[in-house]
């Protein structure tokens, strides 16, 4: 099976290897040619690919897959959120032209909004912030196409190797809401339920991916920066809006069992 992920960064990099070591040959996609070559050296099929005001043509081969993942973020905070849809309605344009059938979209759990509540795939987003509403209307740009198949991941924060919950906190004092829930995955949680999905050919669903353990961010983030030998981070004791985002399909359908299901199992190497 070929799968072609476009965006290789930190999750695509991982997803990609960890299908490689499966049989599957991978392509992925960098946006310049020193990432180029540091995925040819992994053993991805590479291609440079930019989307946007510098865009290079999209290659007809990167879309010659049985599975094609996107793994772009709208890059709010550097100011490319405004064209993110245009950049998708180009890549959706491609995969219409070469005729992609089926499509995983990596989304984010900041599509729902703080509403002092669990939320699932059933609830309604209401997303609150520029970003949130950006993937949202991502997902209901590409639900809009019936001629491919599109699962939509919404992944909770990110964490893992590089990108240790402990430093993001660390040594700030007075920091407000310290008793509302967090909603994290580690790295190889989000690989391996985007692995389930291809697997089991799983299209045409939302899916919610945070880890079953929502901690207070006042209990979570000091033991994170004590692991991490970080400077322990001092939370405000009271709850203000919050939101725990849970799944309804990743035991039923998926059947997914997470390698870090309690963050106190945390890996002592990702750091």
């Amino acid at each position: 099976m070929v799968v072609s992920i476009l965006g290789c960064g930190w999750y695509g990099k991982a997803l990609a290897l960890s299908l490689i070591k499966k049989g599957f040959s991978v392509k992925g996609s960098a946006t310049s040619e020193e990432k180029v070559k540091l995925l040819e050296q992994e053993g991805i099929i590479p291609y440079l690919l930019k989307l946007g005001n510098e865009a290079s043509p999209l290659p007809s081969e990167f879309f010659n897959c049985d599975i094609l993942v996107i793994s772009i973020p709208p890059r709010t905070r550097s100011g490319e959120g405004d064209s993110y849809l245009a950049k998708l309605s180009a890549v959706i344009n491609s995969i219409l032209v070469n005729g992609v059938k089926k499509l995983i979209y990596i989304s984010s759990t900041g599509v729902y909004s703080e509403q002092n509540k669990t939320l699932t795939e059933l609830d309604e987003p209401l997303p609150d912030n520029p970003s949130g509403q950006i993937l949202l209307d991502a997902e209901s740009l590409l639900k809009e196409h019936t001629e491919f198949q599109t699962t939509i991941i919404r992944f909770g924060g990110l964490v893992g190797p590089g990108r240790h919950p402990g430093r993001f906190f660390a040594g700030k004092t007075e920091i407000p809401n310290g008793r509302a829930p967090v909603n994290m995955i580690y790295q190889s949680d989000a690989v391996g339920i985007t692995e389930a999905i291809i697997n089991k050919d799983l299209l045409g669903y939302t899916i919610n991916a945070c880890a079953p353990d929502h901690p207070e961010k006042g209990t979570f983030y000091p033991m994170m920066a004590s692991l991490g030998g970080y400077p322990i981070p001092q939370f405000i004791d009271e709850l203000q809006n919050w939101k725990l985002v849970e799944s309804v399909y990743l035991e039923t359908l998926l059947e997914y069992k997470f390698q870090v299901p309690e963050w106190k199992l945390y890996p002592a190497d990702s750091f």
